[in-house]
């Protein structure tokens, strides 16, 4: 029994290590979206599952000590709900960055993204006008565009070392405008239609050189934001499932030991019956 109750002991205190990369995971998801991301709502069901875990670990810890039958109970059908929870929001996340990625360009060292090549239910979200509006006022407040400005010993980069950059999805999809569409690099944020013709893409009439404008109304913007998600929520979802195994290792090994302090429990009393049978007098003396 004292051993069993030491096994649950152990896990619980282990499954409560496991909690905290869950809920890094979902500050992380939420620094991303107060920066760049800028989708504030997706990282809450990461940090509330995180923090329960961390919450239901420490009640069966706190059961296997006192040998609180109530609370190991508790903590057992909590975890299947968790585990299960867990389950859903991995697939959930699958599921919605399924599809799309980034298109490499001739000549480019970054990718072009493009909203067609996007589908689904956080598609249809992005691209609300409404919603968008919020996200659009995120990505300018974040200033990411205008960190991308360079100088090599105080001279701004050339056209070549800007084509040569790994541009973030929302970098190339909302600081500069298409590729197709033609226009001439001046600098990072700045591009001139050089006389040429200008790409029949909506887009290309979108793009504005006022900072405040730039391609934060274009589809690429959109394209390069639902990129941006996938990438981030690919990465969080790799340790999610990676501790998801370990979770379902630990609530197996838990259940068996609680079994066999449920087992233990229902033969003490008869083990106790047989031996006075057995030996009338060992209760005289």
């Amino acid at each position: 029994m004292r051993a069993s109750n030491h096994l649950i002991g152990v896990v619980n205190f282990l499954t409560f290590l496991l909690s905290v990369p869950i809920l890094a995971g979902g500050i992380w998801l939420s620094s991303k979206a107060n920066s760049t991301d800028c989708m504030k709502f997706l990282q809450w069901p990461l940090i509330v599952i995180g923090v329960a875990l961390m919450v239901v670990s420490l009640a069966g810890f706190a059961g296997s000590c006192y040998r609180n039958t109530f609370l190991m109970y508790l903590y057992m059908w909590a975890m299947f709900f968790i585990i299960a929870a867990l389950i859903g929001f991995v697939i959930f996340a699958y599921a919605v960055t399924d599809k799309g990625s980034g298109r490499p360009v001739l000549n480019r060292a970054y990718l072009e993204y493009y909203l067609e090549d996007y589908s689904g239910w956080l598609e249809r979200r992005v691209s609300d006008n409404s919603y968008w509006y919020k996200i659009a006022s995120c990505i300018r407040d974040s200033r990411v565009c205008g960190k991308m400005k360079r100088t090599v010993n105080g001279i701004p980069e050339t056209t070549d070392m800007f084509y040569s950059r790994k541009l973030s999805p929302i970098e190339s999809g909302c600081c500069k405008p298409p590729t197709d569409c033609g226009y001439t690099f001046m600098n990072e944020t700045l591009w001139s239609p050089g006389g040429g013709l200008v790409g029949p893409s909506p887009d290309c009439a979108r793009w504005n050189n006022d900072q405040q404008i730039l391609c934060y109304a274009c589809d690429s913007c959109r394209a390069g934001v639902l990129a941006s998600l996938k990438h981030s929520w690919r990465k969080v979802s790799i340790i999610n499932i990676i501790v998801l195994i370990l979770l379902v290792i630990f609530y197996v090994i838990a259940y068996a030991a609680l079994r066999n302090n449920k087992r233990m429990d229902n033969d003490e009393p008869y083990g106790e019956t047989r031996m006075t049978k057995a030996h009338p007098s060992a209760l005289h003396f």
